[in-house]
């Protein structure tokens, strides 16, 4: 298996390509704020064909590449449709202007095709299964993608905002629940493998062993407790 994965934009937002090896068709997570040219570079180093565009949720960070990446590679964009208004409307989602100057100039709006995405789906996509499991409280439409073992590989765990390494997703923009984030961590991440390997919307790589052990959201969900609000991280 092949994933290619950059940080994009002001907000170094991870952007992903997922295929079965290079040469091969492909998926995209989360083409964000200034990812057209890394996923464009991604695809011709790779030799990749991408079939579809997958979001974790609809925050500006994570779709402000979606409409040119779709339009130019004719595929669709799957998102859970509680949160398919923010493409259309990134401000309302943020509660605040998004800053043209720090933007820069954005195609606001939806691509042609548009799939919804429910809780417990089974996606099959570039020859490869990703299960899909909504998990709100960074907003109301977060859903986050795993990627079954294979062979020696381990469990691959697309968490969007919902888990960072030695952290989790902000909860104080519109549609950002604290005691709903910590739902979703106890029913979504806690029981996972040790083994799964974590690419999140954010930051570097971890595992869940390693989350379980060392993020003091994820260790006090565990244990039953409450945790106050996490550093705001991305948006």
């Amino acid at each position: 298996m092949l994933i290619a994965g950059f940080p994009a934009g002001a907000w170094g937002t991870n952007c992903y390509l997922v295929a079965p090896a290079a040469g091969e068709e492909c998926v995209i997570i989360d083409p964000g704020h200034q990812a057209t040219e890394g996923v464009e570079e991604a695809l011709k180093k790779h030799r990749l064909k991408p079939v579809a565009v997958v979001l974790t949720h609809g925050h500006i960070d994570h779709v402000a590449s979606v409409v040119p990446v779709c339009g130019v590679h004719d595929v669709p964009a799957w998102i859970h449709p509680a949160d398919r208004y923010m493409m259309s409307d990134p401000e309302k989602a943020l509660g605040m202007s998004i800053g043209m100057p720090l933007m820069g100039e954005l195609t606001v709006g939806e691509p042609d095709d548009v799939k919804e995405l429910a809780d417990g789906a089974q996606l099959r996509l570039a020859g490869l299964d990703f299960s899909v499991a909504h998990a709100p409280g960074h907003t109301k439409g977060s859903v986050t993608f795993r990627m079954p073992e294979a062979d020696d590989i381990p469990s691959v765990f697309f968490s969007g905002d919902l888990l960072f390494a030695g952290s989790i997703g902000r909860t104080d923009l519109p549609g950002g629940d604290h005691a709903e984030i910590l739902e979703s961590l106890a029913r979504v991440c806690l029981p996972l493998d040790d083994s799964t390997v974590v690419l999140s919307g954010h930051g570097p790589q971890t595992t869940i062993g390693r989350e379980r052990a060392a993020n003091p959201y994820l260790r006090d969900v565990a244990a039953g407790l409450g945790a106050e609000p996490a550093p705001r991280r991305g948006m």
